[in-house]
């Protein structure tokens, strides 16, 4: 079952339970800090936050933040599910965004679960430092820890949106998104949205490539959604990248940002840019 992890701003920890959902609480000490501009309920302000590091203000033209969450209707006063949100790209602009009249949460992998790959809890512990050293900005979003093995992001029927980019690649290749899709649909309200964006690979592709090549169909991922009892509502080439053909010696991980190729062919990749991207929106019904 997950875990609710509350950041605040006096120490202590304390754990309480909930009927099918245990919740422990962190409360984690801070050190007060003189707000910039303080970040109000419109996307503006959160895009345009200082906090915001200037490398990932350099990738907007590739993420496309502000029409993306348009796209998937986020509104500021929303429960917001984040899926495994790394070290917080896009936690810069949703826990502001959310902060005044919302709740951001961002699903994170359980770290007293031991022998996972090490970047997941070097990731969580960037997101946990980041988000405590600025109260002034992100509030109190809540770290919602889950097993991967058995994904589950929170009690039935609670969320209004759960949003994952770039991650359903990762569970292809582990062989358990179908578990994560039926989880999606678990926490949601009647209604709600689940906001997909991923690496999209040609129509047709055999599932071992997508494995290896990071690059997953937008078929497979209607498929996925669809199973677990989701409509598609919409899609969008918000993020298309037409230089893009797909075909890379390490896969999706040759572009930017982890450029997995030879020095000598840097300039040619940059041109390419980030991965196509398919942007998708489902309804719960």
């Amino acid at each position: 079952m997950p875990r609710s992890i509350t950041l605040a701003a006096s120490l202590g920890l304390c754990l309480a339970g909930t009927a099918g959902f245990a919740i422990a609480q962190q409360t984690v000490a801070t050190t007060p800090s003189t707000p910039a501009v303080a970040p109000g309920a419109t996307l503006d302000a959160a895009l345009a936050g200082d906090w915001r590091a200037p490398q990932d203000m350099l990738r907007d033209r590739y993420r496309h933040p502000a029409q993306t969450l348009a796209f998937f209707g986020v509104q500021p006063d929303e429960t917001v599910i984040e899926i495994t949100p790394g070290g917080g790209w896009y936690a810069d602009i949703l826990a502001p965004y959310l902060r005044p009249h919302g709740h951001y949460i961002a699903a994170i992998w359980d770290d007293a679960i031991t022998g996972q790959p090490g970047y997941r809890y070097t990731l969580n512990k960037t997101l946990r430092d980041k988000i405590t050293a600025r109260p002034d900005v992100y509030g109190q979003p809540e770290l919602r820890a889950f097993d991967a093995k058995a994904p589950s992001f929170g009690p039935p029927n609670s969320a209004d949106t759960v949003l994952t980019f770039r991650n359903a690649h990762n569970w292809v290749a582990d062989g358990n998104a179908e578990a994560y899709f039926k989880a999606f649909f678990d926490v949601l309200k009647p209604g709600g949205t689940l906001g997909v964006a991923d690496h999209r690979a040609r129509p047709g592709t055999d599932l071992e490539t997508m494995k290896k090549s990071g690059y997953l169909t937008e078929a497979l991922i209607i498929e996925l959604a669809t199973q677990a009892g989701f409509v598609l509502e919409d899609k969008s080439e918000i993020n298309a990248n037409p230089r893009d053909d797909t075909h890379h010696p390490n896969g999706v991980w040759t572009l930017p940002p982890t450029n997995s190729h030879d020095a000598a062919d840097d300039a040619k990749y940059r041109a390419i840019g980030e991965s196509d991207r398919m942007t998708l929106r489902f309804r719960k019904p």
